[in-house]
């Protein structure tokens, strides 16, 4: 994700969590959806 671009979503807890699209968050928060089963996703690389 390029800087300044995206969505961050904080949650009741206080964590954030960086979306780069509408179409991450909705398949995150509210079709609950995995990221390690969508072919679409990229892993983090440590």
């Amino acid at each position: 994700m390029e800087r300044g671009t995206g969505i961050l979503y904080v949650r009741k807890d206080g964590k954030v969590l960086p979306f780069c699209s509408r179409k991450c968050r909705v398949n995150s928060l509210v079709l609950k959806r995995k990221p390690r089963k969508l072919k679409w996703t990229r892993q983090k690389k440590n």
